[in-house]
């Protein structure tokens, strides 16, 4: 009798659906070893194509697309893409034997959870943000289990079948887990200088460069705080020539941090966007921040997510619009605060779920004994 656990994770589309993806697929094969057997599944031309094979595992692409919001003749196609689609998903079902499909969001999930559910396979969502999509309500109605990272979200699903998880996340995040001194070393800062991290995601966000080029002139070059600039690859340019036009001391600029775990050990307040796995980083560094929600997500996921914190006194918010003119000024004010950033840090890490993957397991294990 083969005792192989098979089981489907789809997801893609964004960083933000693959990886936590990955790393509950992680702690699947810690648990398990070779007794499971898993199968991507995601968009085709998405970044899941290129990223799950370069980690080790398999994918399999749907031709499935979504809505642009622009008026653009590719609309048309997507009713076709979405049910051929959901028929391709029905073969890679079929064909792998699956016993439990997962999803995480993102293009490919919707049509491989709704063809499990259609033949009779157990599914499992994972929830990320705290204002569930049109999607994942619907598809919520007759998933097994829907792990949630936030409070109050039996507003979008059955109250009996949601566990909350947290948001699973790759490699090992802690206030305790990296020697400060080094990280500060690392950048070449010093540790009687409070610092500050600006990071807008890989490819950057140009409300918090512009932030810090409105920032910057007034500092007449030398800046109150260090700062850790991440620009994002596409403006790395054009704000590494406005650096050099503005030469400040106590400045780091990057399109990319390579060692986030330094950038939080060196931090002490973030200005952040509010993206769902961003929020749960945050949380288990205990890093005191001000989130600055993203306007153009859909549903507005960013503002909910950040609420949710801004509601319980763990966290700042300012509105994208307000980001260019007061960001750093608010920034460089709590800091000189010592018992509000404290507070900031003490309650933002109270939210922090550590074995957030291990509690997907524990549900998608549960969900395969019960059918066998």
């Amino acid at each position: 009798m083969n005792k192989t656990k098979r089981i489907i994770l789809s997801g893609g589309g964004t960083g933000g659906h693959i990886y936590p993806a990955v790393a509950v697929a992680e702690a699947l094969v810690r648990r398990l070893g070779d007794e499971v057997e898993l199968l991507f599944v995601g968009a085709e031309g998405k970044m899941e194509m290129e990223k799950i094979p370069s980690l080790g595992y398999r994918i399999e692409g749907l031709p499935i697309a979504g809505l642009q919001r622009r008026l653009d003749p590719a609309n048309l196609l997507v009713p076709f893409k979405v049910l051929q689609s959901i028929r391709r998903a029905r073969r890679i079902i079929r064909d792998f034997d699956a016993g439990v499909v997962v999803g995480f969001g993102g293009y490919a999930s919707a049509p491989v959870l709704w063809a499990a559910q259609r033949m009779g396979i157990p599914t499992v969502i994972q929830e990320q943000n705290s204002y569930a999509g049109v999607t994942n309500k619907i598809l919520g109605r007759r998933a097994r289990w829907i792990c949630t990272a936030y409070e109050g979200m039996e507003r979008f699903f059955p109250a009996d079948r949601i566990v909350p998880t947290g948001n699973p996340l790759r490699g090992s995040f802690s206030k305790a887990g990296t020697d400060r001194a080094e990280a500060l070393a690392y950048y070449g800062f010093d540790a009687d200088r409070p610092t500050v991290l600006v990071v807008g995601g890989s490819l950057g966000t140009r409300t918090l460069n512009e932030m810090m080029k409105e920032w910057l002139p007034r500092q007449h070059g030398e800046a109150p705080v260090q700062v850790i600039w991440q620009t994002g690859k596409y403006y790395e340019r054009e704000m590494r020539d406005f650096l050099a036009a503005h030469p400040t001391k106590h400045v780091w600029q990057g399109a990319f941090i390579e060692r986030m775990d330094y950038a939080y050990a060196a931090a002490d307040l973030a200005i952040s966007r509010s993206g769902a796995g961003t929020v749960s980083e945050l949380c288990l560094v205990a890093e005191p921040t001000i989130f600055v929600p993203s306007p153009n997500v859909a549903e507005d996921h960013q503002t909910k997510n950040a609420q949710a914190l801004v509601s319980k006194g763990a966290a700042l918010m300012l509105r994208d619009a307000e980001a260019c003119g007061r960001g750093m000024d608010l920034a460089v004010e709590v800091l000189a605060d010592p018992e509000r950033l404290a507070g900031l840090s003490a309650r933002i890490g109270r939210l922090a779920r550590p074995d957030a993957a291990e509690r997907i397991v524990d549900r998608i294990l549960q969900t395969l004994q019960t059918e066998h």
